[in-house]
């Protein structure tokens, strides 16, 4: 799998490779993948060791993962992550201590409230950044063809599909809410057809019943539009077309404000795309 002089030189062409090598890495390697694509500047900064201990692999096994993808050694990989972060406009942790400076985040509740919003800021521009308009067409042309389309996201990820179902209602477009109320989400889901189909939502730790009905779907033949956090998602293998996006957090509470922005995109695409008809 050593392609060593055609190793991607930017991040954007870096997270394709991997995505399209992720069924073919071995086991630890698929590791170290999933633990970079969520942790870039991590990976930026950190040394060999403290890397390796964090994904869980011996040092060794991050060469073996830089040469998979082309490169000669970890260094020339971790240059990449480095590259991402200065091609970045917008310096977040500066602003908040720009912030904090003239006292504008004075009280306790305060604080809190600019660490929320600079979350939320992070996660908008983060998408803003690596968002891929071809699959989002792609996800709009599915779910603008089906004869209804299924909403699957629980735990976390229910207020972005019970917004949704909500959103598509008012613009006509005929949806099912699988919220899995008593237990019956499969009862819900048991009348997906190769006609329909679904939305599927999850973010780690993943819902196992978002997981168990996503697949299930995809065995009826529905199409699957899943929005998570990484290719090595258990939703991801399902996927017709995977919208990728990673949340910024704060004191480990994670934003939803770039998902909220995605799925509102695709509710009112579709309807646009509906409308055309």
């Amino acid at each position: 799998m050593d392609e060593q002089g055609l190793a991607p030189k930017d991040y954007q062409s870096l997270r394709a490779l991997i995505a399209q090598k992720a069924e073919q890495l071995p086991k630890r390697l698929t590791q170290i993948a999933a633990y970079a694509l969520e942790n870039p500047d991590e990976v930026a900064f950190g040394t060999v060791a403290s890397i390796a201990g964090h994904a869980e692999v011996q040092p060794s096994a991050l060469v073996r993962f830089s040469r998979a993808l082309g490169y000669q050694g970890f260094s020339e990989l971790q240059e990449v992550f480095r590259s991402r972060l200065r091609e970045r406009v917008l310096n977040y942790d500066e602003r908040l201590a720009q912030m904090r400076e003239h006292g504008i985040a004075s009280s306790k509740s305060g604080i809190v409230l600019d660490g929320f919003l600079t979350a939320a800021e992070r996660s908008v521009a983060d998408l803003r950044d690596k968002v891929d308009h071809e699959a989002i067409e792609r996800a709009v042309d599915i779910l603008a063809g089906a004869e209804t389309i299924y909403l699957i996201g629980l735990r976390r990820s229910f207020p972005i599909t019970s917004y949704m179902s909500y959103a598509m209602g008012k613009l006509g477009i005929r949806n099912i809410l699988v919220d899995g109320l008593a237990g019956l989400g499969a009862e819900q889901a048991r009348f997906i057809t190769a006609r329909d189909a679904v939305l599927s939502t999850s973010f780690t730790p993943y819902a196992s019943e978002t997981v168990t009905l996503t697949n299930a779907a995809k065995a009826r033949d529905a199409k699957i539009v899943s929005i998570t956090d990484s290719v090595f998602s258990p939703i991801a293998p399902s996927a017709d077309v995977l919208l990728e996006i990673v949340e910024a957090n704060f004191e480990g509470f994670r934003s939803m404000a770039a998902t909220l922005a995605l799925a509102m995109t695709l509710a009112v695409a579709v309807a646009g795309r509906r409308g055309e008809g």
